[in-house]
């Protein structure tokens, strides 16, 4: 029985996968034409994978000697390259034993000896040397390589390419979480220290491996109910693509949560609001995948992004800007295309839960104390509520916070996560330039003939800051379209002053009742 996989490279008789020429359909074509490329994306979305398929399906075509290895072991020798050259090589024989290369096409016996700086190239040659097949190699991992290290296997491999072709493997592909275009990161953030702007600047092209696509994840759900006759709605289906954007990780571990740990019976089609306790027990369990991407949080360059998509504020050029912003969309944060934006929903959730964790813990207000008799949140409530808590802690906790432009935004909305958190949803919507951030409280209650129904409140977030006119006019006219959007009738404007010389906050905050254009 095969199953969604979320830990390590998929196996085709064990796990449900999308067929690797499907990932990266340009690839075969450089490989045909003896061409070194590179292949890079963010991590846990199936590099690995389909570089192993791709391999086998080479190795078995019976054209190719193909061999897919990891480069991370080398990554203890730091800068020391003559031992990252003997690691790498140890590892593309543990790899040729491990995939069971034929005896004919597998690397010699023993490496021939060399001095450091070329034993890669003495090696790959010895090996093209005996191979009776032209050779196609994969280095997964090349950027966990540093500094003299992977200047020397870059070096070795374009020399190969260029000066001993026809004795040297036919293709090579480079994968890593970025592009190899100057491997900057790898070098401590100093091209220099490579030497060139792109020691392998004699590749074809960078491949960035996406996302599934829609039709992708029909297809994966599908082998599921091929192999159990169990049904994901159309609803269902449209709701795991829009929570993951079609993540590989997030696609796999959403099913795997409705499959196995929900415990969904069989018989029972999966449907759009199963996806949604799915996507609520993923966030709240914070996964490895989620909480190495929450990691990077912290670090400058990420936050420079970051800190402008949530607060709704243009990305203002710098003397980094398209470095951070390229390194953010390598790690997946943020879509691939513009604008910018925050890569799916699940992120978007993971991002402000995390960044908000240290003002929800300051709020003592039970969230059932909110609750109306029929399940309802009672929103006046919870507003002045959360109008005296900004009274008493808001600017305490903006000061405070890793991320001032979007504080005020991060304390109201894990102020809400934590009232409405366990009965009801959040929807959020934010992104670069909008100078706004739009919340939909969703929440299921009983209606007065006993039927389920949902209770929907539109909240709209803006900051005056300094220099800024009055946004309550422009605030007005956003809601009213946000409102048109959700077909709701009324909703909640609410304007943070951050100005300097603003009256005291006690003085200034104060509810007033307003009709949008």
């Amino acid at each position: 029985m095969r199953y969604f996989n979320t830990a390590g490279p998929c196996v085709p008789t064990r796990h449900y996968m999308v067929p690797a020429q499907e990932r990266l359909p340009r690839a075969r074509g450089y490989i045909e034409q003896g061409q070194y490329f590179v292949v890079h994306a963010p991590r846990q979305t199936g590099k690995t994978t389909v570089l192993a398929a791709m391999a086998r399906e080479l190795t078995a075509s019976g054209r190719y000697a193909a061999l897919h290895f990891s480069c991370e072991s080398a990554e203890v020798a730091g800068e020391d390259y003559g031992q990252a050259e003997l690691l790498v090589l140890e590892a593309i024989r543990r790899s040729a034993e491990s995939a069971g290369i034929p005896g004919e096409l597998a690397p010699p016996a023993s490496w021939p000896d060399a001095v450091p700086g070329s034993r890669l190239t003495r090696g790959l040659t010895e090996w093209v040397r005996s191979c009776p097949r032209p050779l196609v190699l994969f280095f997964d991992e090349i950027d966990a390589l540093r500094g003299e290290s992977l200047r020397s296997v870059l070096r070795q491999l374009r020399d190969g390419f260029t000066v001993s072709r026809g004795g040297f493997p036919h293709a090579v592909v480079l994968c890593g979480l970025r592009d190899v275009r100057d491997y900057k990161a790898a070098s401590g953030g100093d091209p220099g220290r490579l030497g060139t702007s792109s020691p392998f600047n004699i590749k074809v092209a960078s491949l960035r491996l996406g996302d599934f696509t829609e039709a992708e994840v029909a297809e994966l759900y599908g082998q599921h109910t091929t192999q159990t006759g169990q049904d994901f709605t159309v609803d269902a289906l449209e709701r795991a693509f829009s929570f993951t954007q079609g993540q590989p990780w997030l696609v796999n571990a959403l099913a795997r949560e409705v499959v196995e740990e929900m415990g969904v019976p069989s018989d029972t089609p999966i449907t759009a609001e199963h996806m949604e306790e799915a996507k609520e027990r993923l966030i709240l369990a914070r996964a490895t995948h989620l909480d190495s991407l929450a990691a990077r949080l912290g670090e400058d360059r990420v936050r420079r992004v970051i800190q402008p998509v949530i607060a709704g504020e243009l990305l203002l050029p710098t003397d980094t800007y398209d470095d951070d912003l390229a390194y953010v969309r390598d790690l997946g944060l943020v879509a691939p295309d513009a604008p910018v934006r925050v890569a799916n929903p699940i992120y978007q959730e993971v991002i402000v839960r995390v960044l908000g964790n240290n003002t929800e813990g300051q709020v003592v207000a039970a969230p059932s104390s909110f609750r109306l008799p029929d399940g309802r949140i009672d929103m006046d409530k919870l507003l002045c509520s959360f109008a005296e808590f900004w009274r008493e802690n808001g600017e305490i906790l903006a000061t405070a916070s890793t991320y001032p432009e979007a504080a005020a935004q991060l304390v109201m909305m894990a102020y809400l996560h934590r009232i409405v958190n366990g009965a009801g949803f959040i929807d959020r919507e934010y992104g670069v330039g909008r100078r706004r951030v739009d919340l939909l409280v969703r929440q299921p209650y009983t209606a007065a003939d006993g039927s389920r129904a949902v209770q929907r409140e539109a909240l709209e977030l803006k900051v005056w800051r300094q220099g800024r006119t009055d946004p309550l006019a422009e605030g007005l006219a956003q809601l009213d379209d946000y409102l048109d959007r959700m077909e709701l009738s009324t909703g909640t404007l609410v304007v943070f002053d951050t100005r300097p010389q603003a009256a005291p906050v006690h003085e200034r905050t104060a509810f007033s009742q307003q009709t949008t254009p």
